[in-house]
C-alpha cells in the first residue's frame, strides 16, 4: 500500500494517537524547518572548514617561502 509497510503504518499511528490529526500539520512544518536549519548549519560549516583550510594553505606557502 503506497509502499508503507506494516512497520511504517504502526508508526504513523502511534503519531496520531499521541499527538492528534489536528497537531499533525504544525508537526510537519516544525519538523521541515528543522531538517532546513540543519542542512544551512551543515553547509555553513562546510564553508568555514574550506576558508580555514585555505587560510592554512595560505600561512604554509607563507612559510616555506619567506621574503627577505
Amino acid at each position: 500500500m503506497f509502499g508503507l509497510s506494516l512497520g511504517h503504518l504502526l508508526i504513523l499511528t502511534l503519531v496520531v494517537l499521541l499527538f492528534g490529526y489536528r497537531r499533525l500539520p504544525e508537526l510537519g512544518s516544525a519538523l521541515g524547518q528543522a531538517i532546513s536549519s540543519f542542512k544551512k548549519g551543515l553547509e555553513q560549516k562546510e564553508t568555514d572548514h574550506q576558508i580555514a583550510d585555505k587560510s592554512a594553505a595560505d600561512r604554509n606557502k607563507d612559510d616555506h617561502n619567506p621574503r627577505a
